[in-house]
């Protein structure tokens, strides 16, 4: 064992954290990109309503259900190591994507990307917390780490938009692989490896009972989206519940747990991880639907739409650098709803877009739904991973990167569903009669149906399914806005016992201990 001080950040850590904030721009990129390229990939690949939710959210939901085993595998043979790996896999696996020639091989092509993505992410944040042992340092790297995601879906629209106006929707994926390469070359220069020290066996079936208690349950959301609560959905779920109990039951027998269920007893560990599952959610959903408001709806070209999603990642941005500069003064709780609040407000905003000029009103809406989204994404994951100890820290990123990962996937799931089933139920009474039957199932399924199929039908039909897809937006919206304005009250009491941060940082001369990794620069 040797012992290491608690010390100011300096320019070699810096730099560092420039490195370990490229997979999170790539993971931005990556989500506002295949937004913008859903509607001519799906001109391509003829997915169905249902394939086109697959397609944009098996990603999440894979990451989600791997996050916690590569969080823990980053802990016993290296986190610098694991980020490589999967820096590399998450390059080639994009190039797979962008050559798909099927819906299907499409969702199989994000499933394998999730899985890539799930060693990236528990990692960078994993070693920030190793690199950062000055708390307020760390809570201010941590705000830029979050910000590049911001910056990621900045860039993504511009750079995709343009992409998308000169190339075919798979040059979208390739945006990854330069990326991928820079993070190969620089990690080794810069970041330093780190193993927890006595980390243990790692126990596959520990992994095993993960993955079955978090598939089902992904499984039976999908179904309960899709057909309403039939006999497959509650099977899956109790499928999961059984397979979570099952989970947790062997964590607290293991000397090295894949998790370390004791973390949830510390309230400012749940109460973040709480606030971050439900926070994205909302986020998830009307991130799908806006930008299909404004390519389907509103008509706009790629790169147009992506221009117009610019303000309100430019939002998030601010708020995720600034929070936690505003929590050295306010307590974080506060904080954390007064953003939600603003978040709140931007959901009701969202409700009032119409068919026709709305793209004002959905940009100063979302901008302020990103604004939370910034707040509760630096601070909350700061909350969480602060609540850890060091030799934790890939286990608590992992949950962190889990329940925002979930969240959004969810929100992709059950608003996305939502919004859907407004539309069908709308649009059936408008179907003409006599309508060939095949052309009724692709324009009564969702929007993009509608779209490819116009020619097909009569003149102005069209703008019926674009107010029947409003219609739904607006629906999604407010359920959207309570859920939000609900988690924004209980932010404020269950985040109440938290100071500011900074407020009790420790001493610089106070030891922590760590073994560091054979391979250690």
């Amino acid at each position: 064992m040797s012992t290491t001080t608690v010390r100011r950040a300096g320019a070699r850590e810096w730099g560092g954290l420039a490195v370990l904030s490229l997979p999170t721009v790539l993971l931005g990129l990556d989500v506002t990109v295949l937004y913008l390229a859903l509607p001519s990939l799906a001109e391509d690949l003829h997915p169905s309503g249902t394939e086109e939710l697959w397609i944009m959210d098996a990603y999440g939901f894979l990451i989600a259900g791997f996050l916690i085993t590569m969080g823990t595998l980053g802990d016993r043979i290296g986190r610098r190591k694991l980020l490589m790996i999967g820096a590399a896999a998450f390059g080639a696996v994009s190039v797979l994507a962008a050559c798909s020639d099927s819906a299907a091989m499409l969702i199989a092509a994000r499933a394998a990307l999730g899985i890539a993505g799930a060693t990236l992410m528990p990692s960078t944040l994993a070693l920030i917390s190793n690199m950062f042992t000055d708390q307020r340092q760390r809570s201010l790297a941590i705000g830029v780490w979050a910000t590049s995601f911001a910056l990621g879906m900045a860039l993504g629209p511009v750079v995709g938009g343009a992409m998308l106006d000169h190339f075919w929707w798979g040059s979208a994926f390739l945006l990854a692989v330069p990326v991928a390469i820079v993070l190969l070359v620089a990690t080794p220069i810069l970041i330093p490896e780190y193993r927890a020290p006595q980390s243990g066996r790692f126990d596959l079936l520990s992994v095993a009972l993960s993955l079955s208690a978090i598939l089902p349950v992904i499984y039976a959301v999908k179904r309960f989206a899709k057909d309403g609560l039939g006999v497959p959905a509650i099977v899956a779920a109790v499928i999961g519940l059984v397979f979570a109990v099952l989970f947790v039951r062997r964590q607290g027998k293991l000397a090295s747990p894949l998790l370390d269920v004791r973390l949830f007893t510390d309230r400012t560990f749940s109460a973040a991880l709480s606030v971050l599952l439900v926070g994205l959610v909302g986020v998830g959903g009307s991130m799908l639907l806006i930008t299909q408001q404004l390519q389907l709806v509103e008509e706009l070209p790629p790169i147009e739409a992506g221009l117009w999603m610019g303000p309100p990642a430019l939002m998030m941005f601010l708020a995720a650098i600034g929070a936690p500069l505003v929590a050295r003064r306010v307590p974080p709780g506060i904080v954390v709803a007064a953003a939600l609040t603003l978040s709140m407000v931007g959901y009701v905003l969202l409700t009032q877009v119409d068919a026709s000029g709305g793209i004002a009103l959905m940009v100063i809406g979302f901008g302020l739904v990103y604004l939370g989204l910034g707040t509760i994404a630096a601070l909350g994951t700061d909350l969480v991973v602060g609540a850890a100890p060091p030799e934790k820290a890939g286990s608590a990123s992992a949950m962190s990167e889990t329940v925002q990962e979930l969240g959004l996937a969810l929100g992709v799931a059950i608003l996305g569903s939502l919004a859907t089933a407004v539309y069908r139920n709308r649009i059936d009474d408008e179907i003409p009669a006599g309508t060939p039957s095949e052309v009724a199932d692709v324009a009564g399924d969702s929007l993009v149906g509608a779209a490819s199929s116009a020619h097909r039908m009569p003149a102005g039909w069209l703008d019926q399914a674009k107010e029947a897809a409003t219609s739904g937006l607006n629906v999604a919206m407010l359920v959207a806005a309570v859920c939000t304005l609900v988690l924004s009250l209980l932010s404020a009491v269950v985040l109440r016992h938290v100071g500011v941060i900074g407020g009790d940082e420790p001493g610089v001369d106070e030891a922590v201990t760590a073994e560091p990794a054979e391979s250690e620069v």
